[in-house]
């Protein structure tokens, strides 16, 4: 169900809720948390609320999407309300402000948050340079960005990085979680050896690359090189870690699958799909604590591997 309330305000909203609860059984009963999704109208807006209603199957929730408008239009707030079929497994609010309302999201959302549940920001284009400073951001436990949209990742992962707060994670790294497995579960087979040189490869101006190393370095403790790929779709190519008896590689073959190489046993297809953003999203949701794991990574991203060159694609 579809309820639209144009030139409203969040009373009428609020108002609106009480009434579908009543009269269609549409409930908040079960919400684990609130989901604010800070984006710019238009069709970004309906991929990320597709996002986040494909989550809300693992994580019920109330959505509620701050869309941008006309910035030079006449201040306005339309609303509106989709439940059952058309939020998946939770209640989307979209509201889309105009004119001086649109930078006024902080204070909109504040009379439509579920009380006693936990806050969760997500930026699914260009964040705010710092998360936790940012009026929507301010108000969330966690804030979640995702660099690999934006014009230049590096730089912008430099830059929100540089910002960072208990709390605040990316979808670019979220993104690594299965090289991350595969490649922790091939040092805990002998030999049990110290790495001297770590190797990632990737797209020019690859975040997820970037991240990978840096939590490679932070783990192992050992020099990182980051080195330009042409992988075919994008993100993240390879991983070599040397050893005294000889590297271990994990090397992308195409979308869904990867080759890894070690010493003393035979090279072997393994499992890697490239992960979605509904994926990635439902991840993050599970935890609500800091990520201090990211934060090392963050810490240890290589600064001066001078291969910057191109927008990324948003792969891993």
């Amino acid at each position: 169900m579809i309820v639209d309330l144009p030139s409203t305000d969040t009373s009428a909203v609020n108002r609106k809720m009480v009434e579908l609860r009543e009269s269609a059984g549409a409930v908040a009963l079960g919400r684990v948390l609130t989901l604010v999704i800070s984006t710019e109208d238009g069709s970004g807006a309906e991929s990320a609320i597709q996002a986040a209603n494909d989550a809300s199957r693992e994580h019920p929730c109330r959505v509620l999407v701050l869309a941008r408008g006309q910035r030079r239009a006449a201040s306005r707030l339309d609303a509106q309300i989709r439940i059952g079929g058309d939020a998946g497994a939770s209640e989307v609010i979209v509201l889309r402000m105009y004119g001086p309302l649109s930078d006024q999201g902080g204070s909109i959302i504040v009379p439509l948050l579920l009380p006693d549940a936990p806050i969760v920001t997500w930026w699914p284009g260009e964040p705010p340079a710092a998360p936790a400073e940012d009026p929507i951001g301010s108000v969330a436990g966690r804030r979640i960005t995702d660099v690999s949209t934006t014009r230049s990742p590096s730089k912008t992962l430099a830059k929100v990085g540089g910002n960072y707060r208990p709390g605040d994670t990316d979808l670019a790294w979220t993104r690594v979680t299965s090289w991350r497995g595969l490649l922790a579960a091939a040092l805990d087979e002998p030999p049990h050896e110290d790495v001297t040189r770590i190797e990632v490869s990737g797209e020019a101006d690859s975040a997820s690359a970037d991240l990978l190393a840096g939590w490679l370095s932070s783990r192992l403790g050992a020099p990182v090189e980051v080195t330009v790929a042409d992988v075919p779709g994008g993100g993240i190519g390879s991983v070599r870690l040397e050893r005294p008896s000889g590297p271990v590689e994990l090397r992308r073959i195409d979308s869904k699958t990867a080759r890894l190489s070690q010493p003393g046993q035979p090279t072997r297809r393994v499992a890697l799909a490239r992960r979605t953003v509904r994926e990635c999203l439902a991840e993050e949701l599970r935890r609500l604590d800091p990520d201090e794991i990211f934060r090392e990574a963050l810490e240890n991203v290589p600064r001066s591997h001078g291969r910057r060159s191109s927008r990324a694609k948003v792969k891993a």
